[in-house]
């Protein structure tokens, strides 16, 4: 079978990964093409282009690369068409995907599956009728949007969410990584998470580093570490240079290596607390059981915009799937380090209520069930065949 897959960022190279593996498993003689990120293609898949390229956050900051984008839009339908896939798969990036799925439907019958239910149950709830004009089957991670997919017209299975199968620092890794920073069991640590797009990263830098000077000014000998995703290095450590924590943040250079990737998850296990700005690394830090405050601001006509549009009063996912409020978040004009610092301190003396959440999070998200890769490689044979 010729499997045609399009992820956009990091976090839909991990579901493209996890769904590779599952029908490697089911299809022997499976073969992939498409666009790609590092844990793709460490699965067997050459990209047909670098996929930082469409990491493009916010209605705004899309305009400067509309002709490059729109071009390789045109490019990543034509490579489907030619090499004539029997299904393509789109992960996520949908302002990306469902450009290139529209033009394969106009010119051909090739299958179209999406991996990652829109929100409508957030904003733009329009999206589902028009995604069903050229999408057949989707995908959805939260196990309440299968309804609202099957409502549009398409066909969805909930197959939950490959951070639930991911591994987890043990104890003694978390312990090995505070003793191999000069840390004690006692030291308060606070992991700062500013994104893993340029963008997000030039507006979240400043204001994370206010914030995180102004708590740790309120937690005796409180510690700072900031793994930095790479394609952000430079830009991450300029900013820090900028910061007022002493003593220094502690920055990690973690990779998609496997010890990049335990540094990482031995980095969340460490921490006692989090600020992180939104988005599905709030998962993450639940499948850690570390606490977070999430903090998120845009380009201000982006933020205008998506405000009018926006249909609930939180966009962290933990408080979304556990239906609870605990995770504090702090976005666009809130997006203040006055407002983030006493919400971070706070988190620090009383985090009862996020691990509370977060155990509820992850068991509707599948955590102790079958790998979520595997059950979405199934959902695609499934549909294929029907």
């Amino acid at each position: 079978m010729r499997v045609f897959l399009i992820a956009g960022e990091l976090s839909g190279d991990k579901l493209g990964a996890a769904l590779m593996r599952g029908l490697k498993s089911r299809l022997p003689d499976v073969e992939f093409r498409g666009v790609a990120g590092p844990l793709m293609q460490a699965e067997g898949m050459d990209s047909l282009f670098d996929m930082t390229e469409l990491s493009i956050m916010g209605i705004v900051e899309v305009l400067p690369k509309y002709f490059v984008l729109k071009r390789r839009i045109r490019e990543t339908a034509q490579a489907a068409l030619d090499w004539k896939a029997d299904v393509v798969i789109s992960i996520d990036s949908p302002d990306f995907c469902l450009r290139v799925a529209r033009i394969l439907k106009a010119q051909s019958n090739i299958p179209t599956v999406h991996y990652v239910a829109p929100s409508v149950w957030a904003w733009r709830e329009g999206r589902g009728p028009k995604m069903a004009k050229v999408i057949d089957h989707v995908l959805a991670l939260l196990p309440f949007e299968p309804p609202l997919m099957q409502k549009s017209g398409m066909t969805c299975d909930f197959v939950g969410h490959p951070i639930v199968a991911e591994p987890k620092a043990t104890q003694d890794e978390a312990d090995a990584f505070r003793a191999s920073h000069g840390l004690s069991a006692e030291t308060p640590l606070i992991l700062a998470l500013p994104g893993s797009r340029r963008g997000e990263v030039s507006r979240l830098g400043g204001i994370f580093g206010a914030a995180l000077a102004q708590a740790v000014k309120e937690i005796p000998k409180a510690r700072v570490v900031l793994p930095i995703a790479p394609g952000v290095r430079n830009l991450v450590r300029e900013l820090v240079e900028g910061w007022d924590i002493s003593p220094p943040v502690i920055l990690l250079e973690t990779d998609s290596s496997a010890a990049g990737q335990a540094e990482k998850r031995a980095a969340f296990a460490a921490a006692d607390i989090a600020l992180a700005a939104s988005g599905t690394v709030s998962l993450e830090l639940a499948h850690a059981r570390t606490p977070m405050v999430i903090a998120y601001d845009m380009n201000w006509l982006s933020r205008k915009m998506i405000a009018r549009l926006l249909k609930v009063d939180t966009v962290t996912l933990v408080n979304l799937v556990s239906e609870r409020r605990d995770v504090p978040e702090f976005l666009g004009e809130n997006c203040r380090p006055e407002n983030i610092a006493p919400a971070l301190v706070d988190l620090w003396k009383s985090p009862q209520g996020q691990l509370a959440s977060m155990e509820i999070t992850m068991e509707r998200l599948g955590e102790g069930g079958e790998d979520p890769g595997a059950r979405a490689a199934e959902s695609v044979i499934v549909a294929l065949a029907r």
